[in-house]
């Protein structure tokens, strides 16, 4: 039985707060291994890297206000965003394209602590498949749909070439899945009800030499160029 991810914005969380839970879990996170049992709007704000009156806006929405000369309970608000995230359950994931970034995205070690566990690893290259990889034996895609329904996958991970994103989509979709991440270089067409987050690290590479050029060129980016990025 495939379980269906919490979404926030049913509970009328903004997208843009659920986009920023992460960041406060990971800034807490940081803090709780150094020890820290309580830390200020400012202090977790600053570890985020985001203004304290956007976070304590955003924690308002999970119910939680802090203590007025205390502060947040670390452990506490790690539960409470785990929870709203959906990351106190198991969420069995799907590796779909094996090629480098599939490897490396089998390899990560910080899927586990954070809720998320690699069932299945899938590629349609007969030279791939029956690859051992992160404990897991690389299967042929033409088992996508089975893989899903028999390990209860969650989520699944594009990271194929783009001429075979889109079917791998449909055929994700079609299996019952509504959570895909891509990073395959491609928009992929899905209906309502279907949540895709894509990843392209080129854009994100370019957008950094934009950046890297105005400094050389100019300088820092003059107030009328952030107003352009922003439109």
């Amino acid at each position: 039985m495939i379980r269906r991810i919490p979404q926030a914005r049913e509970r009328g969380i903004p997208d843009a707060t659920v986009a920023r839970l992460p960041l406060y879990l990971r800034a807490l996170n940081g803090l709780a291994e150094r020890g820290t049992a309580t830390v200020s709007s400012e202090d977790l704000a600053l570890a985020a890297g985001v203004n304290s009156a956007k976070l304590r806006k955003d924690l308002s929405h999970l119910g939680s206000y802090g203590t007025r000369g205390v502060g947040y309970d670390v452990q506490y608000l790690i539960y409470q965003i785990s929870r709203e995230l959906g990351l106190t359950q198991d969420w069995a994931v799907a590796i779909v394209g094996v090629g480098n970034l599939g490897r490396a995205l089998a390899n990560y070690g910080g899927f586990v602590s954070r809720g998320f566990r690699v069932a299945g690893l899938l590629d349609a290259d007969p030279a791939v498949v029956g690859d051992h990889i992160a404990g897991l034996t690389v299967e042929h895609s033409d088992g996508l749909e089975a893989v899903i329904r028999k390990r209860g996958v969650s989520i699944v991970v594009i990271a194929t070439p783009a001429a075979a994103a889109q079917q791998v989509c449909d055929r994700v979709i079609g299996a019952g899945v509504t959570s895909i991440l891509n990073f395959a270089p491609v928009v992929l067409t899905v209906p309502d009800g279907v949540d895709v987050r894509k990843v392209d690290l080129s854009i994100e590479l370019q957008i950094l030499a934009f950046h890297e050029q105005r400094k050389i060129n100019g300088g820092p980016l003059m107030a009328e160029d952030w107003a352009g990025e922003a439109g």
